[in-house]
């Protein structure tokens, strides 16, 4: 099915099922003898369910591959929250993972998310008011944008002290003001330092290195987080995350080890979205029922759309193409339509242009020009599988009719042959 290295992306405004995507290559029905799963790009934000084997977890920094024993790497383009980390090693425990930290590799230049950065983001975002951009209140937008302009802690620093607690002091003095206004709060500085130092002992911090390791053992599956329509670059401002979410990272670090991948785009068989922003095919009647999904605080209502291949073609050539499909929610087809074109003020649409890398204002005229879209309709087939590949130029290799790993099917086409 797979010839080399996989990269997993979400086409979508994410919750797809990249999760049980990577769950399923990393098991021993896929067969695939998967070294490590490599998480690259995003952070503590992320919630990828995996049902498997009678156990549930929403795994947001450790690797989907986790019930297989499969390790995971934190690379240096993670976003990394170690008191959530340590949590969330306890519900893996608990789930009957031995010694779930002995599973993690994190590479010492990937940044750290510290309270301050998670105290700051609910401040500044409880202050847009109804404007709110649609944050997961993680502290995620301001740990990347700090580091623009500071010298930002990052994971090696928790082997250093000293260091640590200069930059967390700059970190404080820095979002004084925002936080001091708020309701929001964060542990003593010398109580963080010593929680930090607990976890570089606890969790082994790696260089680059690491990745060819891995790499020399076997196939490594890259998970990456949140979707291709929230990239920074690429989706539709302001409702987007700090992360670049299309494969360009994980390209480039497999580059830097001489290997290549195949990448595999996950969809639904109809779109969702998490908070504001534009949704052209959002329909509020449709009666999904979702296990894991829910309104919060800071991300807002969770919605509900038809499928739009509009929306997919953009996600798929704002990736540099991708090589493969994995089509999840086919049991959930009660929407059984799709967008086959817009209408918008400049006229009837069936393709979005993707425009330049790093070019907002063009992403800004996109946010505006969908905003106001109106989307025309069209029946889906009863074999929803090889319309989709047709209309998106791309083979299926993997559909899923239900939540767990035993619902999932390599699809009997180009890709699977």
């Amino acid at each position: 099915m797979f010839r080399s290295h996989i990269v997993v992306v979400d086409l979508g405004f994410g919750d797809a099922g990249k999760g049980a995507t990577v769950d399923w290559l990393c098991s021993a029905e896929a067969g695939l003898e998967v070294a490590a799963v490599v998480r690259f790009n995003g952070g503590a934000q992320a919630a990828h369910n995996v049902i498997a084997e009678g156990r549930h977890h929403t795994f947001a920094q450790f690797g989907s591959g986790t019930f297989s024993g499969v390790p995971t790497l934190l690379s240096r383009h993670m976003l990394v929250e170690p008191i959530a980390l340590a949590g969330e090693a306890e519900q893996l425990a608990v789930l009957g993972v031995r010694d779930p930290l002995s599973l993690l590799r994190i590479d010492g230049r990937a940044r750290l998310t510290t309270p301050i950065h998670i105290a700051a983001n609910r401040a500044r975002e409880d202050a847009r008011g109804s404007s709110r951009h649609g944050s997961c209140g993680r502290g995620i937008g301001e740990t990347a944008a700090y580091a623009l302009e500071h010298a930002a802690p990052t994971v090696a620093d928790c082997l250093r002290p000293k260091v640590l607690r200069d930059k967390l002091a700059g970190l404080a003095a820095h979002y004084g003001a925002l936080i001091a206004s708020s309701e929001h709060r964060y542990e003593p500085i010398d109580d963080l330092v010593d929680m930090y130092r607990e976890f570089a002992a606890a969790v082994p911090i790696v260089g680059g290195e690491q990745l060819a390791g891995f790499a020399r053992r076997g196939r490594l599956v890259f998970e990456g987080a949140q979707g291709v329509l929230l990239d920074e670059w690429r989706g539709f401002h302001p409702h987007t995350t700090w992360s670049t979410v299309e494969p360009r990272n994980a390209r480039a670090l497999l580059a830097e080890i001489g290997a290549t991948c195949d990448v595999l785009g996950v969809t639904r068989t109809y779109l969702t979205r998490h908070g504001a922003g534009p949704f052209p095919t959002e329909d509020a009647t449709l009666d999904l029922p979702e296990r894991h999904n829910t309104t919060g605080r800071y991300q807002g209502e969770f919605r509900r759309g038809h499928l739009d291949p509009i929306l997919l073609r953009y996600a798929i050539a704002v990736c540099g193409g991708i090589d493969a499909l994995a089509v999840t929610h086919l049991d959930a087809l009660g929407t059984r339509y799709a967008a086959t074109e817009y209408r918008t003020n400049r006229g009837v649409l069936t393709e979005l242009p993707p425009g330049d890398w790093q070019d907002l204002d063009h992403q800004q005229r996109l946010t505006d020009l969908l905003a106001d879209a109106d989307p025309v309709l069209t029946e889906l087939p009863a074999d929803v599988v090889p319309w989709l590949e047709q209309q998106l130029g791309t083979p299926v290799a993997l559909t899923s009719d239900g939540p767990t790993r035993a619902h999932r099917t390599p699809a009997l086409t180009t890709a699977a042959r």
